[in-house]
């Protein structure tokens, strides 16, 4: 074999490695990869039944619901112009109130309520996560003029 030959075939190999390792690479990010929908986008059946997602929009006041002593506990979230039930079980963030905004980690149940696994609160007074920013303002009425 000549050299130039046994140089394309180490040039191939190199070659074959990285396309394998790229591909390796983007099956694992796909399976981690957890999409974002609002209140609106579940209600009209887009997202998945069957795969994790994240949830976000506000806490309606009045929702919470939970049993003394019980770490379940039940809310609703909107994006003012939908709502959907949450469910959740474990410790909720210090920052999780009613009429604050919230992203939830989970999938939708069989009834249709949404199975959090993490729920997650904003961290000051100001912030509110992006996604769930965007779904209120795009869901808002519009300001009457002279208002």
């Amino acid at each position: 074999m000549t050299p130039r030959r046994k140089r394309l075939f180490v040039v191939l190999a190199i070659l074959g490695g990285v396309a394998a390792s790229v591909s390796l690479a983007v099956m694992a990010s796909r399976q981690n990869i957890m999409f974002y929908y609002d209140p609106s986008q579940i209600a009209a059946g887009q997202a998945p039944a069957n795969k994790r997602f994240r949830v976000g929009g506000m806490v309606v006041k009045g929702s919470v619901a939970r049993k003394p002593g019980d770490l379940q506990v039940r809310f609703v979230l909107t994006d003012l112009a939908h709502q959907i039930p949450v469910e959740y079980t474990g410790v909720l963030p210090d920052l999780f109130r009613e009429g604050q905004g919230i992203i939830a980690h989970g999938s939708l149940g069989p009834d249709g309520a949404f199975v959090a696994d993490e729920v997650l609160a904003k961290h000051d007074e100001k912030y509110m996560p992006p996604e769930v920013a965007a779904s209120l303002k795009r869901n808002s009425p519009p300001a009457h003029p002279g208002s």
